[in-house]
Formats: structure tokens, C-alpha cells, sequence
């Protein structure tokens, strides 16, 4: 039974018993900012069985896509040399939300795994466990499903704590919880396999013979800071099967990595490398590693340096290396995806609609690496030489990250292959003083370093532009407080409350006046206060002072234009080029918009084209803008936008601009038509999987269409044509230039060959051998090759060195008719004169090319040439 209908088994089963059978949710949670990758079933559940979400279904059945490769859930260091670790897996799994418990959910598990109709699998190969203290799931299990006592485990506190137990499972500290039970299959139970490994709370339970294939959690508890369990109003239960265990046994094997799917990958990485399948534990690692780097790019992360990013870049570099010691030393990962499309493609369409773009942002982040890698090796491998003891000192390893990119896990891992340590103190101590030294080059901006110890600021602003009662609570001279500013003073203001808006998520900070002081920009400092920025140009000003906050209000509302136009744009990009477009970064401010995505490649002209459509469309149609300040539970519920990696508070702000839903803190138009005018400037890559937009909106807009037109008009004077025609006459000028350039190729080839006649006349016989030796003007290096070839023919017999002088360079070209390349190569005598001119050269015995940067050297070289062919010739 192969992966695909055991999935798809699974999910029937659970179907006919009344689960709605709900998709794989993304790899980067939603709901869930302490983890960095969904790593289980439940994970997309979460807020249902806490109970801060409903869903219109008590009970789920899914397969969901996992990864642990990173945070508090790393098996990435044991991918590869195990049989059951992954970095990616998929987990079957069924849950209730406070309906059925304990009786059915057991039932349900045994059903599946031993009922005739669907796994069929010999009772006698399996035996459960459950916790010490749960005789309800004992009971269930021995009388009511009829297991013999003795295949029953009762599995105490054995990680060091009360309910710390293999069996006994915890959201986290504290929260829901609940006792556990599993079901292990034995995979050599008359011990013929010599799989080594014992039941479950033996001594020997790590082995692989004894295989946990499911497991269920009863959630019947919540847990107190102190410790305590109090029962659940609702208990529920969250069962995880892992499809990759399950399909090792269906198919008669203990080692997943011997499984339909890894065999397809297996194969076509022994195929690239030229091995036999199963020859080396890297292919495993690589046919791992593709799994997880390609459904990590389909959920919009890209390789980078911090956060998912940068595990998604430690998973690439490390299949990479491996492929690097199976002999690929060219690109080969980003050949796997077509395989795993192959293997996967039918339960993950995704996989088969994205593999272009999967493809380009794996080909990008192998190009880059694979650069360095070679490199890195050797810098490690002579490292590793020249130990005297078997510890790779930190310098090195902080070098191999900081220079060659590899990250430290990476050397680790590497480390790890040859019975090495790393001196991991060593490493964070080069990693500080780096951080201390970009920190001592980086630039002062006025809201850090200043020393404020007051309330917050109360931000009025999204009401507001001027308030006349503002009170001044912190002074700044420069960055050093004081109690009062004098005229001419440049530094920073803190108000009580103030309508400026602070930079932060992209928006550029406010400017204006505070009295007579002129704010050029505010900045937030760390406590929430706003720091206004600027110059005091009369009077005084003091702590206490009541002043009159006014916002620079063109500034304002340019900057919204392009902040509220940035949210429709990224709608239209995301409705233009697929859900994969993340937001990378952005910078709003009166000029412009700027904003960083997620995807691989240029954009085209008509996609471009269809961006500012959508958007321009959004415009016309003035739609109201709405904000509203929701608990940040209620807003997720809203299907409202929100950024991977971005903290947020308990409250969050929706923001609702045309079709686009996003948090957002910023200063926006009250309706779309008041943006008035969008239009791209440009778009370009600024990173591996990245790509700009940098647009202009309302009077700026304007301004650039105008301009174009401008241009556009005296192009067109220019050429005598109008604007609507100018398209055509340049057409028909390019055509008459290509026609003009064949005319004078031809005229040319007729003057070379007039050279030719002529430079063959001036060749010396040396021993019998016509030898041309001479510098040629007015001619450019591919005519030059022309002329070699032409002499060569004119001379029949012989050997030719033309050298040609062009500005502050030297050309040079050799030929040697192939009936002499015995005596003399081309190669050769290209060197030879290459030398003395401040070049270098080579090629083949019969043609070599050259130069130099030395032209005042040519006619001596030239002359010394001349004897050096006849002392060959000789």
C-alpha cells in the first residue's frame, strides 16, 4: 500500500465516522508565535481546544504537513542517520473538540489499524501503553478491546518531574494537558531481522524494533502555574499517526527512507551522482532535505538570513554539502523538485503548480553557495590538518559562517563526521565582537540612546493633525537631556500626547512644528514615548511648557497616499502573481512607496501592467477605509493579513483599504479615491527570492507622467515624428542601421582581404618556413581573427604573429599551419610575447590570443618573436 492510499485511507475512515476532513494548514502557523514551523497535527487547532476559537465541526480528521528543523523542535542533526528522524514528515491525525473522548477514540485507533477493511495489521505484532495512573484508558483497552494484560505498558514519571512522563502530554507549562496512550509495533518479533530494541520502559526501548505507530492524547486537564490539574469542562482528543512510520510497515520495512516516496527521491539523487541507490547516508539527507526546502517555499519562505529564513538556508546549505561529498560539484538540488512533484504532486498539487518557481528560488540559493563552498572546504580542511587535538578552534568556525556562509550547525555537522568538537565559546565570542563592531559603525538615528524614563506618549493622531495643549515631558540637546532648549538648539522633544506619528512598520515619521521648534521627524524610544526631532528657531523652550503640536500636513497626507496605496498593492500582487507573494519590507514616506516580496524572478511588463490596473481600478471605486481596534484572537478570525516574524500586542488594529485586510498601526486616506493617481516607477531584485516594487501615487504620480510625456514628445521632435508614431520610426531606423552595418561589415572584409593580399607579400622565408611578423593598424579583435585565418590561407605553409595597438591596449594573435605544430605551437609563441607587453595569452598549437597593457613594448616584443621563431625554426 503506498504513501498516497494510506493518506487517503485514513482520511476515509474518519470521514465515514463523521470527521469533516479539514486541509493541511501552512507550514509557518498562524496562531501561534511561540513556534516557528507547525511541527503537529494539532497545531492548526490549537485556539479550538482552548476554547478561544469554534469551528463548525466537533470533530476533524487531517495530514499535516510538518517540519522540525528548528527552535525548540530540531531533528535536523539525526536526519540521515536514523531511520525514522525528518526534518519533513506528514501527520495523520483525527481530534475532538469536546465530544467524543476516551471509549471512541481507542476504538476508532484499533479499528483502523487492525479491521480487515482497512490496515489489516497482526494484532499480535502490537501492545499499547498508557500512563501509570490513567485505569480508565487500562480498562478501556483490557476489557473492552480485549488486549492480554501483559501487552498492556503502563509508562510512570520518567523525565524527572510529576506528569513528566512519555506519557503524559502538555501544550506547554501550563494550559490543557492530559494523560497519553500509544499503540508500538513490533517489527521482529521472532527476532530473525536481528533488529536490535525493546518494549516500550525497557531498559532497551530505544531500538527500532519497537515502533510507536499512534498515539492519542487525552486533554482532560488544565495546568496550574503551581502544578495543579484541574479537570477540562470539555474534554477532547488530538490523535497523531505519522504517515512515514505507517508506510514503512504497510510496505515491510523498519526504515522510512525505504518507503515509495524517498525511493523515487533516492533514486534520482543516485542517478545525478552516479552511485548506487542507498549507497551513502547522504543521499537520504538530500532526499529529506528537498521535501522540506520545497514545501517551505510553497508557504512563502525564502532563504535569509534570521528567522525562518535562515533554517530554510541551514536545510538548503546542508543538503548542498552533502551533495558536495557525493561528487555533485555543479547545481543539482533544484533537480529534485520534478522528482518529489513525482512522488508527491498527487496529494500536493501545489507542488506540480509551483515547480518553476520552487525550481528558481532553489537554483538562486545553490548558485550562491556553490560558489563559496569549494572554498569553505578547504579552508576547513586545512584547519582540520593542522589540529593538535580534536577541537576546530572558533576563529575558524566563526570564518566559515561569516565568510563562506555556513552556518554553524553546518560545521557542526561536518565536525560530527570526523569525531571533531567545535569550540562553540570560541565561535560566540568572534560572533560578539562583530556585533560590537557593526554596532560602532552603525548610524545614529535621534530616538536611540535617549535616556527617558516618563509615561508614553499618547498618540492622537489618527483624529488629529494640530493640538494646542501638548505638554513638554522630555528635552534633549543632541542626545544629552536638559531642562530647557535655546533658540538654535538642535534635538529632540517628548509630548504627553501629540498627532505626530512616530516612524515604525514602514511609515516614515511625521514633521512640523511644536511652537517655535521645527520637527523634521519623529522617532519612537524605547517605553512608547515619541521623540520630535529638530530645531529650535526662536525663543526658548521648557520642560513643562503647554505648546501647540501642528503636523506638516501635506507631508501627512502624501505619506498616506502612499502607505494606503501599498496595502492595495500588495492585494494586487499577491491576486497577480499567486498567494506565495509575502511582504519582505517596506519604506512609505511623502516621495514614495517602496516594497519588498517574496518571489523568484522579474516581473513581467504585463504583470506589471495588471498590478496598476487592480489597484487604479480600487481607486476609482473611493471606497471608505475602516479601522477597528480588535483582540488580536477576534482579528485572526477576520481573515485579516499578518506578517510572519511581526510581534503583536493583545489589541491589534484592522485596517480595511478596498479589498485589502491588514493590521496596521499607520496613518491612512479615508477613502481610496482620495489616493488619486498609482503608477509604478520600477521593479528589480534586491535579494535572493526578492524582488522591489517602488511606486508613486496622487501629485507625484502626476508629476512623473507628465515628465515621460515630456520626453516622450521630444524623442519624437527629435526624430520628426509624432509621439504615436515614434514606435514605428525607430523600427525603421534600427532596420536601416542593421542594413548600414551589413554594407560596412562587407566593405571591411573587402579591405581586410586588399590587406591580406598585401601583408602576405611582406613574409620572410626562416629555413625554408614563411614567417609573418608584424603590427597591423585599425583593426578590432574579431576582425583580427579574420585576418589570421585569411594569411594562413594566402601563406598555405607557415607561421603568423599580428599585434595591433588600441588606446592603452595590445591585441595579439598567432596562427601556425597545422603541417608545423610539431616545431612550433601558437600557444607558445603567443606566451612568449604576451610576457613583454604586460599581458598574457594561450590557446590551441595552431591559433592563440592575447594581449597586453604595455603598447610602448609591442615593436620590441615583436622584434624578439622574430628570433625566437627562427631559433624553433632553426
Amino acid at each position: 500500500m503506498n504513501s498516497n492510499e494510506l493518506r487517503a485511507r485514513f482520511l476515509e475512515y474518519f470521514r465515514r465516522q463523521g470527521h469533516a476532513v479539514v486541509p493541511s494548514s501552512s507550514l509557518v502557523p498562524s496562531n501561534d508565535p511561540t513556534l516557528l514551523f507547525t511541527n503537529s497535527g494539532m497545531v492548526q487547532f490549537k485556539d479550538v481546544f482552548t476554547g478561544q476559537d469554534k469551528r463548525p465541526y466537533t470533530r476533524a480528521t487531517s495530514s499535516q504537513r510538518c517540519v522540525r528543523a528548528g527552535g525548540k523542535h530540531n531533528d535536523l542533526e539525526n536526519v540521515g542517520y536514523t531511520a525514522r528522524h525528518h526534518t519533513f514528515f506528514e501527520m495523520l491525525g483525527n481530534f475532538s473538540f469536546g465530544d467524543y473522548f476516551k471509549p471512541d477514540a481507542i476504538r476508532f485507533a484499533w479499528e483502523f489499524i487492525t479491521g480487515a477493511e482497512w490496515l489489516a495489521i497482526d494484532k499480535s505484532r502490537l501492545l499499547v501503553t498508557v500512563y501509570h495512573s490513567d485505569d480508565e484508558a487500562y480498562d478501556i483497552w483490557h476489557r473492552q478491546m480485549g488486549i492480554p494484560a501483559e501487552r498492556i505498558v503502563r509508562i510512570g514519571d520518567n523525565k524527572g518531574a510529576p506528569y513528566a512522563s512519555d506519557n503524559f502530554w502538555a501544550m506547554g507549562d501550563t494550559g490543557p494537558c492530559g494523560p497519553c496512550t500509544e499503540i508500538f509495533y513490533d517489527h521482529d518479533p521472532d527476532g530473525s531481522k536481528g533488529i536490535y530494541g525493546g518494549p516500550p520502559g525497557s531498559p532497551e526501548e530505544d531500538g527500532d524494533r519497537w515502533i510507536e505507530i499512534w498515539n492519542v492524547v487525552f486533554m482532560q486537564f488544565e495546568r496550574s502555574k503551581s502544578g495543579e490539574l484541574s479537570k477540562l469542562p470539555a474534554p477532547s482528543v488530538d490523535t497523531g499517526m505519522g504517515l512515514e512510520r505507517i508506510s514503512a510497515l504497510m510496505q515491510g520495512t523498519n526504515d522510512n527512507y525505504q518507503i515509495d516516496t524517498f525511493k523515487i527521491l533516492v533514486n534520482a539523487i543516485a542517478k545525478l551522482s552516479n552511485t548506487a541507490p542507498y549507497a551513502s547516508a547522504s543521499q537520504k539527507v538530500v532526499a529529506d532535505h528537498i521535501r522540506s526546502a520545497a514545501f517551505l517555499i510553497i508557504d512563502g519562505v525564502t532563504p535569509s538570513n534570521e528567522g525562518r529564513g535562515y533554517v530554510l538556508r541551514r536545510v538548503m546549505r546542508r543538503a548542498i554539502r552533502h551533495g558536495y561529498k557525493l561528487g555533485l560539484s555543479e547545481a543539482f538540488f533544484w533537480k529534485l523538485v520534478a522528482p518529489l512533484a513525482e512522488a508527491m504532486g498527487e496529494a500536493y498539487p501545489e507542488l506540480v503548480e509551483q515547480r518553476a518557481r520552487i525550481e528558481q528560488v532553489i537554483r538562486s540559493e545553490e548558485d550562491s553557495f556553490a560558489t563559496t563552498l569549494d572554498k569553505g572546504m578547504k579552508l576547513l580542511e586545512d584547519a582540520i590538518g593542522t589540529l593538535k587535538s580534536d577541537v576546530i578552534p572558533g576563529e575558524v568556525v566563526f570564518k566559515l559562517y561569516d565568510t563562506y556562509g555556513f552556518p554553524f550547525d553546518l560545521t557542526a555537522d561536518i565536525a560530527r563526521e570526523r569525531n571533531l568538537k567545535l569550540d562553540e565559546a570560541g565561535y560566540d565570542r568572534e560572533m560578539e565582537a562583530q556585533r560590537t563592531r557593526a554596532r560602532a559603525a552603525s548610524k545614529f538615528t535621534a530616538g536611540e540612546g535617549l535616556k527617558y524614563e516618563g509615561p508614553a506618549t499618547i498618540f492622537l493622531g489618527y483624529e488629529q493633525t494640530a493640538i494646542n495643549d501638548a505638554k513638554v515631558v522630555g528635552l534633549y540637546r543632541g542626545s544629552v537631556a536638559v531642562e530647557a532648549l535655546a533658540a538654535g538648539d538642535e534635538g529632540a522633544v517628548v509630548l504627553d500626547r501629540t498627532p505626530f506619528y512616530a516612524e515604525s512598520g514602514g511609515q516614515g515619521g511625521d514633521a512640523g512644528t511644536v511652537g517655535d521648534f521645527v520637527v523634521a521627524d519623529t522617532q519612537k524610544i524605547k517605553g512608547g514615548a515619541f521623540a520630535h526631532v529638530g530645531k529650535l528657531e526662536t525663543g526658548a523652550l521648557k520642560l513643562g511648557d503647554t505648546v501647540m503640536a501642528t503636523v506638516a500636513i501635506s507631508q501627512r497626507r502624501a505619506t498616506m497616499r502612499n502607505h494606503s496605496v501599498t496595502h492595495l498593492m500588495h492585494k494586487a500582487l499577491r491576486d497577480v502573481l499567486g498567494g506565495h507573494v509575502q511582504q519582505k519590507g517596506s519604506l512609505v514616506d511623502a516621495d514614495k512607496t517602496r516594497f519588498d516580496f517574496a518571489h523568484t524572478g522579474p516581473m513581467t511588463a504585463t504583470e506589471l501592467a495588471e498590478v496598476e490596473r487592480l489597484v487604479n481600478a480600487e481607486i476609482l471605486a473611493n471606497v471608505a477605509t475602516q479601522a477597528r481596534v480588535l483582540p488580536i484572537e477576534e482579528a485572526k478570525k477576520t481573515g485579516a493579513m499578518m506578517l510572519f516574524g511581526e510581534k503583536y500586542g493583545d489589541e491589534v488594529r484592522v485596517l480595511d483599504i478596498g479589498s485589502s485586510r491588514e493590521l496596521c498601526g499607520g496613518t491612512h486616506v479615508s477613502r481610496t479615491g482620495d489616493i488619486g493617481l498609482f503608477k509604478i516607477v520600477s521593479e528589480g531584485g534586491v535579494a535572493a527570492g526578492v524582488r522591489r516594487v517602488e511606486a508613486v501615487t496622487g501629485d507625484n504620480a502626476l508629476a512623473f507622467v507628465n515628465d515621460l510625456q515630456a520626453r516622450l514628445s521630444g524623442a519624437a521632435a527629435m526624430l520628426k515624428s509624432s509621439p504615436a508614431e515614434l514606435g514605428a520610426r525607430i523600427t525603421a531606423m534600427l532596420d536601416a542601421q542593421k542594413q548600414l552595418e551589413k554594407e560596412l561589415a562587407q566593405l571591411k572584409g573587402k579591405l581586410a582581404a586588399s590587406a591580406g593580399d598585401e601583408l602576405a607579400g611582406q613574409a620572410k622565408l626562416v629555413n625554408g618556413v614563411k614567417v609573418l611578423v608584424t603590427a597591423v593598424d585599425g583593426v578590432d579583435s574579431g576582425e583580427l581573427r579574420n585576418l589570421l585565418d585569411q594569411l594562413k590561407n594566402k601563406l598555405g605553409s607557415g607561421v603568423v604573429l599580428l599585434g595591433v595597438v588600441g588606446g592603452d591596449k595590445v591585441n595579439l594573435i598567432a596562427g601556425v599551419t597545422a603541417d608545423l605544430t610539431a616545431r612550433l605551437k601558437a600557444g607558445e609563441l603567443l606566451a612568449f610575447v604576451a610576457a613583454q607587453v604586460g599581458g598574457k595569452g594561450g590557446g590551441r598549437p595552431d591559433m592563440a590570443q592575447g594581449g597586453g597593457t604595455q603598447p610602448e613594448n609591442l615593436p620590441a616584443a615583436l622584434t624578439s618573436a622574430q628570433q625566437w621563431i627562427e631559433q624553433k625554426l632553426g
